[in-house]
């Protein structure tokens, strides 16, 4: 879905953008100073010459993204934030110029937003997704395929070969490109007040089931009370600590508190199961016990 801004909003964008375009661009040796005197003295106003200076870099890389229908803005803003970012871990004593590092946080904090935002499901988490993403386009156009509806099988083995992913991902991405995001509550057809979530199978359970297994519930807690009353007290102790807890004690644990070895404590447990197992299998096999009285 294409995002369209208010006249407002691209009039405030415009503006934003001719305004950085204006702003010098610096020398090296400028840049290196700047960047010094932010990194070793915590100096704002050198920091943010150095950002506005190379806002026309964000605006020039934000417009290339621009056919993924997001508003310029959004991306413009997002490049920022990754402009910032490389501002923050800027090394001037690599000898790097400050615009080739900040590309990379720019681009990437763009690509980011773009993923989380193009689709309701998300598009790409690995980093063969991505590639996939952002570059499927491209190598369609390369090849020759980008007109021809559906990627023909050769044009698929020669993207996969291409950005060395598997057949099966350029076919997965393929199908989540060719079709965007529809609401559940649109109309069918013009004529008539069916929406799409009108036909959508509830995979609830039936009144039925519900009351069946709230039923069965109550009648397997009522056998666990009744087999754990015929164990010993400490074979109850062992059986709640050991099997009725998320996080059980061990059998270690189990053996200092009682004051018995932990082998003792394994025995004890074994012969407690049994028991359970022959109470819970009594009451299953009488007929009388498989439902509450209401």
């Amino acid at each position: 879905m294409a995002y369209i801004d208010d006249p407002e909003t691209q009039r405030a964008n415009l503006s934003f953008i001719r305004t950085s375009m204006k702003e010098p661009l610096l020398s090296r040796e400028h840049e290196q100073d700047l960047a010094l005197r932010w990194r070793d003295k915590s100096d704002e106003r050198a920091l943010h010459e150095l950002v506005r200076s190379y806002t026309r870099l964000v605006i020039s890389t934000a417009s290339r993204f621009r056919n993924y229908g997001l508003p310029m803005g959004d991306l413009v803003q997002e490049g920022n934030v990754g402009l910032m970012q490389a501002a923050a871990r800027f090394e001037p004593d690599r000898e790097v110029r400050f615009s080739t590092y900040a590309t990379w946080w720019i681009r990437s904090a763009i690509q980011d937003y773009i993923l989380r935002n193009w689709s309701i499901v998300r598009t790409g988490t690995t980093a063969a997704q991505k590639s996939l993403f952002f570059n499927l386009r491209r190598l369609r156009a390369k090849i020759n395929d980008i007109n021809a509806g559906a990627m023909s099988q050769d044009a698929r083995l020669k993207v996969a070969k291409e950005l060395k992913v598997s057949l099966q991902e350029v076919e997965s991405m393929e199908v989540r490109l060719g079709g965007g995001d529809q609401s559940l509550n649109a109309p069918i057809a013009e004529a008539g007040d069916d929406s799409w979530q009108d036909f959508l199978p509830d995979q609830r359970p039936t009144p039925d089931l519900v009351v069946t297994g709230l039923r069965d519930s109550a009648s397997r807690s009522k056998w666990l009370a009744e087999a754990l009353s015929d164990l010993s007290p400490r074979e109850r102790v062992i059986i709640e600590r050991r099997r009725l807890v998320d996080d059980g004690a061990t059998l270690e644990e189990l053996g200092r508190e009682l004051g018995v070895s932990k082998e003792r404590v394994r025995q004890l447990e074994s012969r407690a199961m049994n028991k359970l197992r022959v109470s819970m299998m009594r009451n299953v096999s009488s007929p009388d016990e498989l439902f509450i009285e209401d």
